[in-house]
C-alpha cells in the first residue's frame, strides 16, 4: 500500500552490492518513495549533480575501492546538511557511534528487516522536514534566485556567487524548511554539531551569506525572527 506522506520524496540509495540495492529500491518503491541508486559514493556524486539533491540518503559505510561511506557524508555535508541513514554490516560499537555523531539520523545493521527500513526512512523525514523546492540540478527558488548546492554557488539576478560550505549548509538548511522559523539552536547543532558555537559565530556566516544573495536595498530572502531564528522566504 502506497502511504500518500511519501509521494514525491526522493530516496538515493548508495551500496556496491547490487542485491541490496534492488531489496532497498523494491521496499521503498512499495512504500510510495522515489528511488535512485548509485554503487559508489562516487558514482552517486555524480547522480546528484545531474538529478539533483534527494530528499534523503540511504549508504554503506565500505564500498571498496572508492570512498567509503563516511567519506561521501562528509562530502554532501560540505554543501548540504542532507539526511542520510547508514545501511551496513558492521556492528562495531565505536563505528556506530561515529556514524550517529558525525554522519546520520539513523544507523540500521544488516541483514534488515524491509518494514523497518520504511518505518526509520519515513521517521527521519518527519523529523527533519521536507525540501520546499524541486529537487534538481539547479534549485531554482524564483527569478532572482537559483541554487547549486553540488556546486556550492547561487545565481543571483544572472551573475554566479560562490558559497562556502557552511552559506551553504545555511542556506541548505533554510530552505528546507521554508517559510518556517528555525531556531538558532537548531542551526548551530545542525552545523557544528561537535564542537562549541555560539550565535555571534552564526550572525557572522549568515551575514556574509545574505550579502551574497539579498539585495542590499530590500532584502527578501532570509528574515531574523528576533530572540527565535531565521526564515526562508520567497515570493
Amino acid at each position: 500500500m502506497t502511504d500518500s506522506s511519501s509521494q514525491q520524496q526522493i530516496i538515493l540509495a548508495v551500496d556496491d552490492n547490487l542485491y541490496t540495492l534492488r531489496i532497498v529500491q523494491h521496499t521503498l518503491e512499495q512504500a510510495g518513495f522515489t528511488v535512485m541508486t548509485a554503487v559508489s559514493g562516487e558514482d552517486a556524486l555524480e547522480v546528484m549533480a545531474r538529478e539533483g539533491l534527494p530528499h534523503l540518503v540511504i549508504v554503506d559505510i565500505h564500498m571498496p575501492p572508492g570512498m567509503s561511506g563516511f567519506e561521501f557524508c562528509r562530502t554532501v555535508h560540505q554543501f548540504s546538511d542532507l539526511p542520510a541513514i547508514m545501511l551496513t554490516a558492521v556492528n562495531e560499537e565505536t563505528t556506530i557511534i561515529e556514524g550517529l555523531d558525525e554522519h546520520a539520523e539513523d544507523y540500521i545493521i544488516k541483514p534488515f528487516s524491509p518494514a523497518e527500513l520504511v518505518a526509520r526512512v519515513k521517521r527521519v523525514l518527519r523529523r527533519m522536514g521536507d525540501f520546499a523546492y524541486t529537487l534538481e540540478p539547479l534549485t531554482r527558488v524564483d527569478d532572482h534566485l537559483t541554487i547549486n548546492f553540488p556546486e556550492r554557488k547561487a545565481i543571483v539576478d544572472k551573475k554566479t556567487v560562490s558559497l562556502t560550505p557552511t552559506e551553504t549548509k545555511l542556506l541548505y538548511i533554510l530552505m528546507r524548511n521554508a517559510g518556517q522559523t528555525v531556531t538558532t539552536e537548531f542551526i548551530i547543532r545542525r552545523i557544528w554539531p561537535l564542537e562549541p558555537a555560539y550565535e555571534d559565530r552564526l550572525h557572522v556566516h549568515m551575514h556574509r551569506l545574505r550579502r551574497k544573495i539579498e539585495d542590499k536595498s530590500r532584502p527578501r530572502y532570509i528574515v531574523s525572527e528576533r530572540g527565535a531564528g531565521y526564515v526562508f522566504r520567497a515570493e
